[in-house]
């Protein structure tokens, strides 16, 4: 029989803003270290909104269940929507420079604007019973046009007695009735369907494009699930309108057909909900780490589906539980690596746009790949109780051609979150796998860290910089444009090519770990890096380690990769260690590089310490400060004298390795007698604000300024300004 039976349903409203967690981000005098967007109020993403019945917080961890306020709620990944893993599409412009952030599955989208490489993501399944009826909402990350997408759950059945989902889907499932949410008649509509196609029921369906969310009532008088446990599978897909059944992929995308399907018949679900158990991915594992990936999270999805049958993906809900209220919150993962999802500052458009590259290019004008308002990163919550100063931070920054999941299955997370009181260790996305950390990708960082510090506690002067390849060039490139944010420096086969930069460097100690022969990291350029930081008599160590000779290399990149698939940080972990950021330095220096500053994104380097407002004079492109304060009683530490010397890293899976090393450090400070007097020296600065209570100074200190050119130093609170 085929009804329809009305219903009304209430829909979403946004939320208010937030600031980001004061108590977990320096609160002290101006100014404030690092930009302006990660103390900025947190927007609110509509697809995180609730409204009518809905009222349980989202849960914001991908992969996990939990009954909140009477509400059974599934999280899912972000951009794993690629399918079945058959063969890729010739046609798929993800296939040059991802090497480590290839989708397992082979599905690509139509062309056209509006299916925006991302109609089918999934990002949360509710449940809640209602007096009369059972409500479900599916929540997805893009929504342009609700005529191109449905999607179907199965309800109940029972374990290895998988049923053929409805409207050719070609996919199976253990299930005794599928509900089916489609478009009809230029509306959307829930069809209520037996497992053995006995019975059809058509209701209306809300769908909010806003809030991207999609609700359908299911009344009782066609189903009542009591106080029963339920099985519950669903997956997500595309709508052919014309022929009333899914859209199925074909071997190559055109601008109205999916592609990456090498099968006749292939599943029709570009995602699949209820995955807990995906595996890590592990750039230490066998090939299968490129050939069967997992960097997107989506390596069960993309086999089962291939196989056409997603029986082990299902949750059993309880509607005993939510007729209680109960709050369980078990499924949720509260240590060790995990995946989550933040309402970004920025959704320059739903979706993601595959066409975009940053590399080669100028990442400085490149926005990224992944457009929406909701983006995920990677985050290790150590396992140990939180510190009662919360926990430290450290920023463990992707490499060049991969993703946010990079480390989520290696000891390079783990072993820097379990050191000391425990540190927690975040990988955000950096909007796509080539950003370099400029501009949308810098801005990505922040907005992590500010969502960190809302839903953690830290200390906010443990935190440390790090980061493998393209993420060391950003731990150089970050630390050098905001170093008061950092106690200390640790890139990997990364350089820094604006040499002039790492003057700003003088408060972090910095350890290099690089590669002799390294294919692209290659001798000169850290060579280069490493002497510009010992001729500015900094603390710094470069260890260079000699080509891979181990089986277990990579054949790619032998040497570049070498210390990614030996996987052991431990003296990484020593080094960044417990260090606390000092705020104060009695020594500042600061290179003032504005083709770094995206001011639109809340992103400017124009302060550093007790030094802010800095401005660069007409006509100049950088410029420097260097200023001395006398008023802390001590002068500038010895400097040792450059040594070198080989030693080995033992324990890794490559076994020992050798390197080389070059190091400088600074003995302690010495006592001087404390003096009411600072000595400034600049460079291509116009005007510079200098904040005397922070340099341990008076309103009528003695103040020595080299220049060379007019300048102007307005001492902050005392109503004077210096000039040469």
């Amino acid at each position: 029989m085929r009804l329809r039976i009305a219903s009304a349903v209430a829909l979403a409203a946004l939320a208010a803003s937030a600031p980001a967690g004061a108590d977990s981000l320096y609160d002290g005098p101006a100014p404030r270290p690092g930009p302006d967007l990660l103390y900025a109020k947190r927007p609110a993403a509509p697809q995180l909104t609730n409204r009518g019945p809905w009222r349980a917080k989202p849960i914001l961890v991908s992969g996990a269940t939990a009954y909140r306020r009477g509400e059974f709620l599934y999280q899912d990944f972000l951009y794993d929507d690629t399918g079945a893993r058959f063969a890729p599409d010739p046609a798929d412009s993800r296939t040059a420079g991802n090497l480590f952030s290839k989708p397992n599955g082979t599905y690509t989208y139509p062309t056209a604007a509006d299916y925006a490489d991302n109609a089918a993501d999934l990002v949360e399944l509710r449940v809640r019973p209602l007096r009369r009826a059972t409500a479900f909402r599916v929540t997805l990350n893009t929504l342009k046009d609700p005529a191109l997408v449905a999607f179907t759950l199965a309800i109940g059945g029972k374990a290895g007695d998988a049923k053929p989902f409805p409207f050719g889907a070609n996919v199976s499932a253990p299930s005794k009735w599928f509900l089916t949410v489609h478009p009809e008649d230029d509306e959307t509509v829930g069809e209520w369907t037996g497992a053995d196609g006995d019975e059809r029921v058509v209701f209306p369906a809300r769908v909010n494009k806003r809030r991207r969310q999609v609700e359908v009532r299911v009344p009782h008088r066609i189903w009542n699930p009591r106080r029963h446990s339920v099985r519950l599978a669903a997956g997500v897909g595309l709508w052919d309108v014309a022929a009333g059944a899914y859209l199925l992929p074909a071997a190559s995308r055109s601008e109205d057909t999916p592609g990456g399907a090498a099968a006749p018949d292939p599943p029709a679900f570009f995602n699949v909900g209820f995955r807990d158990d995906e595996p890590f991915p592990s750039p230490t594992a066998d090939p299968s780490v490129i050939a069967d990936a997992a960097w997107w999270r989506d390596r069960a999805q993309g086999n089962a589906l291939a196989a056409g049958d997603i029986s082990e993906f299902f949750a059993k809900v309880s509607f005993r539980k939510l007729a209680r209220r109960a709050n369980d919150s078990s499924g949720v993962p509260r240590t060790g690596p995990m995946d989550r999802i933040y309402a970004s500052s920025f959704e320059r458009d739903q979706g993601a746009d595959f066409d975009v590259s940053c590399f080669p290019g100028d990442a400085s004008t490149c926005t990224g790949q992944y457009l929406g308002r909701l983006q995920p990163y990677a985050i290790y919550v150590p396992e140990k109780p939180r510190p009662k100063r919360g926990y430290g931070l450290t920023l463990l920054l992707h490499s060049l051609g991969a993703t946010y999941n990079q480390y989520l299955g290696t000891r390079n997370q783990s072993q820097l979150g379990e050191r000391g009181r425990g540190s927690i260790v975040i990988t955000p996305l950096g909007r796509g796998p080539d950003g370099f950390y400029e501009n949308y990708g810098a801005a990505d960082v922040f907005d992590v860290w500010a969502d960190v510090a809302r839903r953690f506690k830290l200390d906010p002067a443990w935190t440390v910089i790090s980061g493998y390849s393209m993420g060391g060039i950003g731990t150089f490139r970050l630390g050098a444009h905001y170093p008061d944010l950092f106690a200390r420096a640790q890139p990997t086969v990364g350089d820094e090519g604006a040499l002039e930069v790492l003057a700003s460097l003088r408060n972090i100690p910095v350890l290099m770990w690089n590669n002799h022969g390294d294919e692209l990291v290659n001798n000169l350029g850290f060579q280069e890096t490493a002497d510009a930081l010992d001729e500015l008599g900094y603390r710094y160590e470069l260890d260079a380690f000699q080509p891979c000779a181990n089986p277990g290399c990579s054949p790619l990149f032998p040497n570049h990769l070498q210390l990614a698939l030996n996987d052991w940080y431990a003296p990484v972990a020593e080094f960044l260690g417990t260090a606390r950021v000092d705020r104060n330095p009695a020594h500042v220096t600061y290179v003032v590089n504005p083709s770094r500053d995206y001011p639109d994104l809340g992103l400017v380097g124009d302060s550093a310490y007790w030094l802010s407002g800095l401005e660069l004079r007409d006509g100049a492109s950088q410029g420097e400060i260097d200023a001395l304060s006398h008023g802390f009683g001590r002068g500038d530490p010895e400097v040792s004298a450059t040594s070198r010397g080989t030693d080995t890293l033992p324990d890794g899976k490559l076994g020992s390795l050798l390197y080389t090393y070059q190091r400088r450090t600074w003995g302690k400070p010495p006592k001087q007698q404390r003096a009411d007097r600072v000595d400034v020296t600049t460079t291509g600065i116009a005007s510079a604000v200098l904040h005397v209570k922070r340099a341990r100074l008076t309103c009528d200190a003695e103040v020595e300024i080299e220049s060379d050119g007019p300048m102007e130093l307005r001492l902050a609170g005392c109503g004077r300004t210096v000039t040469p």
